[in-house]
């Protein structure tokens, strides 16, 4: 059990390139597994941008809602792709969460996204390098983009976009120095809890 140790390695004002760098580092992974997208979503527009990308999303309140009557939790139920734009707007923000297969519609996702905060997951596993002491881990590796944010796990929303890399939960800060290095960067400061 426990959590990847996350490195931040790369942080941009420009979407486009934490894109292109993270997938660079996709590409050392041995295998890429899966990915995991959220974004969170400002207007009726984003979310039928979204709706149409993702069709089997799951939207849910960016925010935890009680229901004003009863005091229970309020779940977002309404059907996105024939709600108006006026019921839509009732209920932003929202969050959208799929996971999908490597390659499907992830670049899309990036290039639909606004200016919400958002997130990209490749889970995958580096390759074993023995010589150097390092030992892919399947549970923990990948690489991750938090667009408008700085931490691993969602924090505060920034202008900048940062790219982690991922590796076993007891870290390994040579192999995220040498990860960093393929796309021209550095270490960006202490590992964060990842996924």
């Amino acid at each position: 059990m426990g959590n990847s140790k996350a490195y931040p390695v790369l942080r941009t004002d420009d979407a486009n390139t934490a894109y292109t760098q993270a997938r660079r580092l996709c590409a050392l992974l041995e295998r890429e597994d899966e990915v995991w997208l959220t974004a969170e979503l400002r207007t009726a527009g984003e979310v039928r941008r979204m709706a149409a990308l993702l069709p089997g999303g799951t939207f849910e309140h960016t925010r935890t809602r009680t229901d004003p009557e009863t005091g229970r939790h309020a779940v977002f139920d309404l059907d996105v792709t024939t709600a108006d734009d006026a019921a839509l707007e009732a209920h932003l923000p929202l969050d959208i969460n799929e996971d999908v297969p490597p390659g499907s519609v992830v670049a899309r996702f990036a290039s639909a996204l606004g200016r919400g905060a958002a997130v990209i997951e490749w889970h995958g596993r580096w390759p074993d390098e023995p010589a150097a002491g390092h030992y892919g881990s399947p549970r923990y590796d990948g690489v991750q983009i938090a667009f408008h944010g700085d931490r691993a796990q969602r924090g505060r929303r920034t202008e900048e976009h940062t790219v982690f890399v991922h590796v076993t939960k007891y870290g390994d800060l040579p192999r995220a120095r040498k990860l960093a290095a393929h796309i021209g960067g550095e270490v960006l400061g202490e590992p964060q809890l990842g996924w």
